[in-house]
């Protein structure tokens, strides 16, 4: 259907939705004491606009507003439509709970049946 419309309307489209996607995104992504928004974050990667944010690489760290989510080690893929698209090569996922040294034998109690009287 966008094949029809003229370049100029195209080019109005795609930064329409850039700007939309920085406005409604808590996403963000810190590379040491630099912040960047996050336009989309997937399973395997993430993208950022590529005329307002430099060039990253190595290690970054992924926030969803105040809260860290995640650790991980990116290479660039490609940049399309002002969008530059990033993989995760090594990626951690950062939870609030410690890590356990240890296997869980079994599972805990979730509650106990009533005595027969």
């Amino acid at each position: 259907m966008f094949e029809f419309l003229p370049e100029d309307v195209l080019k109005g489209l795609h930064a329409a939705q850039a700007r939309d996607m920085r406005k409604g995104s808590r996403l963000s992504v810190h590379v040491g004491d630099d912040v960047y928004p996050i336009l989309r974050l997937w399973e395997t990667g993430f993208a950022v606009d590529a005329t307002r944010i430099p060039a990253l690489r190595g290690f970054v760290d992924i926030y969803n507003g105040p809260r860290h989510i995640i650790q991980a080690r990116i290479i660039a893929v490609e940049d399309e439509h002002g969008e530059m698209r990033y993989e995760f090569k090594r990626e951690t996922t950062i939870t609030d709970a410690p890590i356990r040294d240890y296997a869980i034998d079994r599972p805990e109690n979730s509650g106990y049946l009533p005595s027969p009287t």
